[in-house]
C-alpha cells in the first residue's frame, strides 16, 4: 500500500511491493529492487542498490494523531519522520467544514451506509456523522467542530462521487 513520507516539511510518496518475486521500493515513483529482513523486532537489515544499512525503528511522538511517527537509527544517526495512510489523508481532505460551518464532501465515490444525524442536530466536534463504504472499507466520517447540521446532501444506501456534498454544518447560536 502506498503511504506519504513525512521528514520536516517533505511528503515523499512510498509503496513496498513484491514485483515478480523481488521486494521492491517505489520511492516517489521510482522502483528500486530492496533486501529488507526483520532480524529482531524494531530492527531491519536493509541491502539496497549494494549497500548494507542496519535499521532500527522506534515510534515516536508526532502532533498529529492520524499520523504514525517514528524514530530511525541508522549508521549515521537518527531520523524522525511519519507515515500517513493515503485513504486518512483523503478523509482528512473532506474534512472542509471549520468552526463557522461548512460542507463535507465525499473524497472518493462510495456508498452511505448509514447515517447518524439528521438535520437540526446539534454536534460536537468529532461526533460521528456518516459512515461511507469505499474501496470495500467502512469509513467514518466525524464532525471537524461543533455545530448544527443544516442540511444532508446525501440518503442512507444512496451513492456518492468524488467532491459531491453530503452534509452541510452552521455555526451554534450564540
Amino acid at each position: 500500500m502506498k503511504r506519504t513520507l513525512i521528514v520536516g516539511k517533505d511528503q515523499i510518496e512510498v509503496e513496498l511491493t513484491h514485483l515478480d518475486g523481488v521486494d521492491t521500493l517505489i520511492w516517489n515513483g521510482e522502483a528500486t529492487p530492496v533486501d529488507l529482513r526483520e532480524v529482531e523486532p524494531g530492527c531491519y537489515s536493509v541491502i539496497i542498490e549494494g549497500r548494507s544499512v542496519d535499521v532500527r525503528l522506534d515510534a515516536a511522538k508526532h502532533p498529529d494523531p492520524d499520523l504514525h511517527a517514528f524514530r530511525a537509527s541508522l549508521y549515521d544517526g537518527a531520523y524522525e519522520f511519519a507515515l500517513q495512510d493515503p485513504r486518512k489523508a483523503l478523509l482528512a481532505a473532506a474534512g472542509g467544514a471549520g468552526a463557522a460551518g461548512g460542507v463535507l464532501t465525499a473524497p472518493m465515490p462510495g456508498k452511505v451506509v448509514k447515517l447518524l444525524v439528521k438535520e437540526g442536530d446539534k454536534v460536537e466536534e468529532g461526533q460521528s456523522l456518516l459512515i461511507l463504504e469505499a474501496m470495500k472499507m467502512q469509513n467514518e466520517f466525524k464532525s471537524p467542530s461543533p455545530g448544527i447540521v443544516v442540511r444532508l446532501q446525501v440518503a442512507e444506501g444512496g451513492t456518492v462521487e468524488t467532491a459531491q456534498a453530503m452534509v452541510t454544518l452552521g455555526p451554534l447560536e450564540a
